[in-house]
């Protein structure tokens, strides 16, 4: 089979690496990949946000199966583009991908079908919201509607930073994503992303995750796109997992199919747990990032079978074969990310790094430069690593961080904490 990946992140390099290592890849294209992504696929550079873009170059390159790594292309309809030229892809249509691009929608279908989540209310004026937020007080949390990147959700523990995120979201600070807001009950509890296939019909669980969102150890700091994950989550027991698709995703599916919108591809569902329940933060209707990466490394080259089956329709028949092992992955920034950071700056050590089924450096903002890897974004490199347990996965990924030779760049030193 020919293969298109759409994206070039970490994710993306996770993606395509799994994918790789399956014998139904004969060819494998990337747009537009990176530096990492080059050395085991062809990168190409066009437009992913374009339905008519993609088509056209499928049809010019023979491509059998496409997989949409990121949301934008989704929101976008490309999976919509595809499906009307009759070529087999991996994703949500735009109407089902409404799941992630608005965060009230996601509000409604729970409401329509029961499924437990936040008491919330939105808002597409300042002043009622900020009404809403000395009403009931902090802590409490404001969320853009739309797709801001995964950083459009500030958790308030004051009143002040919520009137604050109100006024940045309103004044435009995260675009067209902030012109209506959610606000939403603050859930105590641990945090985890339970992973599923679904084809319209049929959902699949593939694997539990916990992201560490907070740019500095213990949880500190701002919110960013995820500084390391490890899998599987213990949090999300097999009780747990039931209980999520029992009451969350299986009714969410349900109701999207009894709209018109059925939804196809993998959904990524961020749970608040306590007291042994789980209830719904948010849906993603992508891999996270930098889940994806842990999930990858676990799966494998059924990676590829499985979301071949999910988009023609054959989960029914599939089950998920997993190893009895863990895996951890730490984010590698640029000094500054997620505020200001500088790019350019040079990467050494990866070449003396091990590339193995269990240990891998998969790239997110790198590129190649005079014969060097030099840092393009905020979030670099996923340093990734299996082990028996936890506590070997972590030492084996960090034992690799300490090899790389970026005075530019930093990582949390905690990941996996509340596990070990």
């Amino acid at each position: 089979m020919n293969i298109l990946i759409l994206g070039g992140g970490g994710r993306e390099h996770a993606l395509a690496w799994a994918v790789k290592q399956n014998p139904k890849c004969d060819r494998l294209i990337v747009a537009p990949g990176n530096a990492g992504i080059a050395a085991l696929a062809e990168c190409a550079s066009i437009d992913i946000l374009s339905g008519a873009t993609v088509v056209t170059f499928c049809e010019e390159n023979a491509v059998d199966f496409v997989i949409i790594g990121p949301e934008a292309p989704l929101a976008a309809g490309v999976a919509d583009a595809l499906a009307a030229a009759g070529i087999p892809a991996f994703g949500p249509s735009a109407a089902a991908a409404r799941l992630e691009a608005s965060k009230a929608f996601t509000k409604d279908i729970c409401g329509a079908c029961g499924a437990p989540t936040a008491a919330w209310a939105r808002f597409d004026q300042a002043e009622p919201a900020r009404t809403y937020i000395r009403a009931k007080g902090a802590p409490i949390v404001v969320k853009a509607d739309g797709l801001a990147a995964g950083k459009g959700v500030i958790v308030a523990t004051t009143e002040a930073e919520a009137l604050a995120a109100i006024d940045d979201m309103f004044g435009g600070a995260f675009g067209a994503a902030g012109a209506e807001v959610v606000i939403e009950e603050f859930m105590a509890g641990e945090e985890a992303s339970f992973f599923v296939l679904c084809d319209g019909e049929t959902v699949l669980p593939i694997g539990t995750a916990q992201d560490h969102k907070r740019v500095g150890d213990g949880d500190t700091g701002p919110n960013t796109g995820g500084m390391g994950a490890y899998s599987p989550a213990p949090v999300l027991t097999e009780a747990v997992a039931q209980q999520a698709l029992d009451e969350i995703i299986r009714p969410c599916m349900a109701e999207m199919a009894r709209r018109g919108t059925p939804y196809r591809g993998v959904l990524y569902a961020g749970l608040m747990i306590e007291n042994g329940r789980a209830r719904l933060v948010e849906y993603n209707v992508r891999f996270g990032d930098p889940e994806c990466q842990v999930l990858m490394l676990r799966l494998g080259a059924q990676a590829l079978d499985l979301m071949l089956a999910t988009a023609e329709g054959r989960l029914a028949g599939c089950k998920v074969n997993w190893a009895e092992d863990h895996a951890l992955t730490v984010v590698m920034a640029a000094r500054g990310y997620p505020g200001d950071y500088v790019k350019g700056t040079v990467i050494r050590g990866l070449e003396a790094l091990p590339q193995s089924s269990s240990r891998v450096v998969f790239h997110a903002g790198t590129a190649a430069h005079e014969g060097q890897i030099v840092a393009t974004g905020g979030r670099v490199l996923n340093v990734t690593a299996r082990g028996t347990s936890l506590a070997e996965a972590q030492a084996a990924a960090y034992a690799m961080v300490d090899v790389i030779d970026w005075p530019e760049g930093f990582c949390r030193r905690d990941i996996g904490w509340r596990a070990l």
